[in-house]
């Protein structure tokens, strides 16, 4: 047995579980797992979303680039999550979720670079490793190859064993973040939300905020003018229907935040939960999600859409809308239909008092 098949073998007779996807490159490195014996000790799923449809369905999103941080990290995310789903009876400090995004030679000339991305999710850190290749100076087989041993020596020290990083010419980045014990408990569902104040927020600002800009600040000036209270950033850390915020994900979002600005960080996926979760407040809210926040399509039927909605009543919530453009037409609250059992909770900035066409997504593209 050489040397690589005696590590497999080691990493297969450890305690830990892995769930292993892949796109574009790192195919050989889940052979390599799975041709040594022991491999159903270990593997609890891989997968391959190779074309961009399957990779969206991985997802339950369209990623902004396809081979990038951003893309890996939600991979690893969604494995982590499909480990704990699969294997609920052990240990999370087991469980790890690996994911692979590459760009490699190929059977023609590629514009771009070729690169790779490695991301590694645990209960307690997310590592990210970053690689632009020399173009041309090695064959496919030659990079798969590469990226085979970087992910085994990923898997390596998370299962405490040791194997020394490969040796080349290109810069490698790696990064890790660790867990804050806040960011654990709010995952683990011991509590609601975390926040950067003890107060109780009453202005609520939802977003994503990937990446904070100048929009966002605008709307949260006119919001708590109009209000006289102060807006707090929400972030949802964990959707139901994508995958969780890494640890490198929520670090970035709240580096982000000044000290003197609010931010709290929930599990709260739906507006209907915000709801529940802080009565009597306002939110801020753009006129496109305020739209999806009424499509029927992201409910089982319509009387759901209406049980939902109802919340909004039950808790008093009221809502700030301001306008966005949406497929090129800007929508503002007037052009929205709205439920007549909560039209009067909702107040609405027309194109007048605010316009801001730049999109997180829109800066994210520009990168």
């Amino acid at each position: 047995m050489n040397t690589r098949s005696q590590l497999i073998r080691k990493i297969h007779e450890s305690k830990y579980k892995i769930t292993f996807v892949s796109s574009g490159g790192g195919t050989n490195a889940i052979s390599s797992l799975l041709k040594v014996p022991g491999a159903s000790n270990t593997i609890l799923e891989s997968y391959i979303p190779y074309s961009k449809k399957s990779m969206d369905l991985f997802l339950n999103k369209k990623p902004d680039h396809y081979c990038s941080l951003d893309t890996c990290l939600s991979m690893a995310a969604n494995a982590y999550k499909k480990s704990m789903d699969i294997d609920k009876d052990c240990n999370k400090k087991y469980l790890i979720g690996v994911a692979v995004t590459a760009s490699l030679a190929t059977t023609y000339t590629k514009i771009g670079d070729h690169k790779f991305y490695i991301t590694i999710q645990t209960e307690s850190f997310t590592k990210s490793l970053e690689c632009i290749l020399n173009k041309g100076s090695r064959s496919r087989e030659e990079e798969e190859e590469l990226i085979t041993e970087y992910v085994l020596c990923l898997l390596s020290e998370c299962c405490g064993l040791k194997k020394e990083m490969p040796e080349h010419a290109e810069k490698i980045e790696i990064t890790t973040i660790k867990a804050e014990k806040s960011w654990k408990k709010l995952l683990n569902n011991e509590v609601n939300f975390i926040s950067n104040n003890r107060g109780t927020p009453e202005l609520i600002f939802p977003g994503s905020f990937n990446p904070l800009h100048d929009g966002h600040i605008k709307m949260r000036e006119l919001a708590e003018k109009k209000t006289g209270m102060r807006a707090t950033f929400e972030i949802c850390a964990r959707n139901a229907d994508k995958p969780p915020l890494t640890f490198h994900e929520i670090k970035r979002t709240l580096d982000q935040f000044t000290d003197n600005d609010s931010w709290v960080m929930t599990s709260a996926g739906r507006f209907s939960e915000k709801a529940e979760m802080f009565p009597n407040s306002v939110f801020i809210i753009g006129a496109d999600t305020l739209v999806r926040v009424f499509d029927e399509k992201f409910y089982t039927n319509k009387k759901d859409m209406l049980d939902h909605i109802q919340r909004f009543n039950d808790h008093n919530i009221n809502f700030l809308v301001f306008g966005r453009k949406v497929n090129n037409r800007f929508v503002s609250l007037r052009d929205i239909v709205i439920p007549e059992t909560i039209r009067n909770r909702c107040t609405g900035f027309e194109e007048a008092s605010f316009r801001d066409d730049i999109s997180s997504t829109e800066l994210r593209l520009e990168v």
